[in-house]
């Protein structure tokens, strides 16, 4: 039995006639016919006496039919309390960042959304670790990957942006120890360097001059957590290899200056996962769309104040 077969039970017993009722519901009459039998296979009892020239309700059909609009009545407007219900921005986001993101521009972003919609309430984990959406109890995660690993993911998404990545020191350090003019150069330097699952990533890929430089680079120091490689930065401790996302404000303060600006680093992508579409809510809709738009922002003032160019940072989402 079926929701559309009701209403044929309730159109039918209306007009008296399978014809008129398929009719007004822009069906044929077999499909009519055949929704009537469903139902009272289902109850194991006639519902209409069909004769020739008329068909009436029996006694049995008679007791049904108020509860079958009754029951119809009750979907209805569980369809409508669902439907007002994904169209509210409410409920329980639960959303995997990485440390950096969770600390800064994610934190302030998830602030205002929760400040202007008071009915959402939060869950956030934050790790640099890949997230497992069913071990760690997330339905969202944002994930910086590259072109090839976003298109071989199972995973619902929306990509969010590209990523460019610079090379970046704090004025102390170029003043101490002198600004890189080539790649060759960075063997000198010591770098402040990301680790994940126990493997240090020591060797900078970049392009100079149509030439592919692998640098192995020197470090005094690593670290699983990519916020303390910008903290570390701006310390002065050494030379980091950063998204221009997480560094674009410590450059438009001054905290931070790019080095070998000619130098071009492999672009990644952000994107907003999900292991369901069916997970994706008003909510999540508005982050994502929030998101892009702080993304943005940041990349117009980056590009106002000449600290990254159009080509390091293509809008081809």
């Amino acid at each position: 039995m079926k929701i559309s077969d009701l209403q044929v039970l309730l159109k039918v017993a209306e007009l008296q006639s399978i014809t008129a009722a398929a009719n007004q519901l822009d069906m044929s009459s077999s499909a009519a016919s055949v929704s009537l039998k469903r139902i009272e296979q289902e109850l194991g009892a006639e519902l209409f006496v069909r004769t020739t020239r008329k068909m009436r309700m029996t006694p049995e059909g008679e007791r049904y039919l108020p509860l079958c609009q009754q029951a119809l009545d009750l979907l209805q407007q569980g369809q409508v309390l669902v439907n007002e219900e994904q169209q509210s921005v409410s409920g329980e986001v639960r959303i995997a960042v990485s440390s950096e993101m969770g600390r800064n521009l994610m934190r302030i972003l998830l602030n205002d959304v929760m400040d202007k919609h008071q009915d959402v309430s939060l869950r956030l984990h934050v790790s640099d670790s890949r997230t497992d959406f069913y071990r760690d109890g997330v339905d969202v995660a944002l994930r910086a990957m590259t072109k090839g690993a976003a298109q071989e993911s199972n995973l619902y998404g929306f990509k969010i942006c590209n990523i460019p990545h610079v090379l970046c020191a704090s004025p102390d350090y170029i003043e101490n120890h002198g600004r890189p003019k080539l790649p060759d150069d960075l063997y000198q330097h010591n770098a402040l360097l990301y680790k994940l699952y126990e493997v240090v990533h020591d060797g900078w890929e970049l392009y100079h001059d149509d030439r592919k430089y692998r640098i192995k680079m020197n470090s005094d120091r690593a670290v699983n957590d990519g916020d303390i490689v910008r903290r570390w930065c701006i310390d002065g401790a050494g030379i980091a290899k950063k998204s221009a996302i997480d560094v674009g404000e410590d450059l438009l303060a001054g905290r931070l200056e790019r080095i070998l600006v000619d130098c071009k680093i492999p672009l990644t992508e952000m994107w907003l996962v999900l292991p369901s579409r069916q997970l994706i809510s008003p909510a999540i809709r508005l982050i994502r769309d929030e998101l892009k738009v702080k993304i943005n922002q940041l990349r117009d003032n980056l590009l106002e104040h000449g600290l990254i160019e159009t080509r390091e940072w293509p809008l081809d989402n």
